[in-house]
């Protein structure tokens, strides 16, 4: 079996439906990641790029969140819509979906102008 060439993780983070912070999987469907599952393997890319499961990316702010491996491209607000420009976009095409890229100025910051500011 050939090696992976990329490895997607997509949030499947449930909250309870009292909390701020967006749920990634909000119904437990998983429905993101299937998505990116069924859609790979009817390109028959299932043996060279990894659909994961993820817990928590911390990235709760930018809504749904999906991150490609080994380029570190951090996707935000993705639907299931998204996944198949995703995949022939960036991981046939090499060039991420510049519309849903998070900035790298606002991963794992504590200001940014998506984060809610606090009194």
């Amino acid at each position: 079996m050939p090696k992976f060439t990329h490895h997607v993780f997509i949030c499947n983070n449930q909250r309870l439906p009292d909390d701020p912070k967006v749920s990634c999987n909000a119904d437990g469907s998983g429905e993101l990641q299937k998505a990116f599952k069924k859609a790979l393997a009817v390109r028959g890319l299932s043996r060279t790029v990894r659909s994961n499961k993820a817990g928590c990316l911390d990235q709760c702010e930018h809504g749904s969140t999906v991150v490609v491996y080994p380029e570190a491209v951090w996707y935000g607000n993705v639907t299931p819509g998204d996944v198949d420009e995703i995949i022939e976009s960036h991981l046939v095409g090499g060039k991420p979906v510049e519309r849903l890229v998070i900035a790298d100025a606002c991963l794992n910051t504590a200001r940014c102008e998506h984060k809610p500011r606090r009194s």
